[in-house]
């Protein structure tokens, strides 16, 4: 089974039908997450009666500033959501400084929800690297997801010394460094994503599709010098071992593998 460990379902549009017909027929079982409240309520709707899609709740960081003074919206969301995500902090596309601590202050909101709920979260960091390793460590999150890690690496380390999940994308094949990166991650802490329909465009001007996370898996398997089964075996592991606390999730993971 292949999986996609961050994907925007909502964001497909009148596409999202296409989109789910060709998760459940390459079998990409599909971790699709929100940025913000309507998004989720969309991705919802979208993946309500299928399988292979899990919906969670997020507010990404270009939204914060939007739910700051909203906090108590998101406790609902918050609570139902299996995972919670796209969460974080941006400072790189986010050029507006006065928006950076309404970013803090939902963050902060959801590694608290994470960790008195003992959830995974599923972490945007760009530009804001340091911030967050140290505010993972500061909530002493378990189970963390950095999504398209695409920073330095001293802050990789720092993540990686944390025992933190690292997805790798669409862009493993366009830059010197996310090979790098690709390579450096230990096995046990490897994921994949897409993050389309966006992802893809944002490299190459063309809508991606669910799809695309085959070749992720191709060109992962070969920087680390693998075969696409065995890097599929180890990756499923991984998204096992990931959620083993979460009795729902693993039991819909089980069966979609079945």
């Amino acid at each position: 089974m292949l999986i996609d460990t961050h994907t925007h379902l909502d964001l497909y549009g009148e596409n999202a039908a296409s989109a789910l017909r060709e998760i459940n027929a390459a079998r990409i079982f599909s971790i699709a997450v929100s940025m913000d409240l309507d998004s989720y309520a969309a991705t919802k709707a979208l993946a309500a009666g299928q399988p292979l899609v899990v919906p969670t709740f997020g507010i990404h960081p270009e939204n914060a500033h939007l739910y700051a003074e909203r906090l108590d919206e998101l406790v609902k969301p918050t609570l139902e959501t299996p995972l919670i995500g796209e969460i974080g902090l941006d400072y790189y596309f986010v050029k507006e400084a006065e928006r950076y601590p309404a970013q803090r202050t939902v963050f902060e909101f959801f590694l608290a929800a994470a960790r008195d709920q003992g959830k995974i979260v599923n972490l945007h960091t760009k530009g804001a690297e340091a911030d967050i390793v140290d505010d993972v460590r500061r909530y002493e999150l378990p189970r963390v997801i950095v999504h398209w890690y695409s920073g330095p690496l001293k802050q990789f380390k720092r993540m990686r010394e944390l025992g933190i999940y690292f997805t790798v994308g669409v862009e493993l094949g366009h830059s010197d460094h996310i090979a790098t990166i690709a390579r450096e991650i230990p096995d046990d802490r490897l994921l994949t994503e897409t993050d389309n329909p966006g992802g893809t465009k944002w490299l190459s001007g063309e809508w991606g599709v669910p799809g695309d996370v085959r070749t992720v898996y191709q060109r992962l398997a070969e920087v680390r010098g693998t075969t696409p089964d065995a890097l599929e075996e180890q990756v499923t592991a991984n998204f096992r071992r990931l959620i083993a606390d979460d009795v729902t999730l693993v039991a819909q993971f089980d069966a979609a593998r079945a």
